[in-house]
């Protein structure tokens, strides 16, 4: 192939990548009962895992399914938290001379903490209706990809752990 039909079909490639629509897929993740190890799903419409102003009567994004039940409810998360990044390592090496013939030659190594990674913390509020309605109270942590990790607790006091 040419070099010039590679460069056409590379940037064809590109403009249709920049039409194709954004992902939209549910965010899914999973819950387990604290006590009996029972998992189930949870589902987070995607988009909608960030710091919003506060509307109570907003819809519904959020599903857990877990024991044969459903629940439905809405988060509410607020901003201003980090999460400790990753460790990082580096290694250098340089050397130099000078003009009267001296040489100098050296090296480093350097370990260093992350940088933190934006989070926002908030909770949900899901609840099944039926023959026996239920509630769940979560608390979320979430970074900037919507991915994340909470807690929740049934009117009963049973705990759930929470990972998406």
């Amino acid at each position: 192939m040419k070099p010039h039909a590679l460069i056409g079909a590379a940037l064809l490639a590109s403009l249709l990548g920049a039409c194709a629509p954004a992902v939209t897929a549910p965010q899914t993740g999973r819950i387990v009962n604290a006590v009996t190890g029972q998992e189930g799903t949870v589902t987070f419409k995607r988009g909608t895992l960030t710091p919003r102003l506060g509307d109570p009567f907003a819809p519904d994004n959020a599903t857990i399914r877990i024991g044969g039940r459903t629940y439905t409810g809405r988060t509410y998360l607020i901003g201003g938290g980090a999460l400790p990044g990753g460790l990082g390592f580096s290694v250098a090496f340089g050397a130099s001379s000078g003009s009267d013939g001296s040489a100098f030659t050296g090296g480093g190594t350097r370990v260093e903490g992350g940088r933190p990674v934006p989070a926002y913390t908030g909770n949900l509020i899901a609840r099944a209706d039926g023959d026996k309605p239920g509630i769940l109270t979560c608390t979320l942590t979430v970074d900037a990809q919507e991915r994340g990790i909470g807690e929740c607790f049934d009117g009963a006091g049973t705990r759930y752990a929470l990972q998406f």
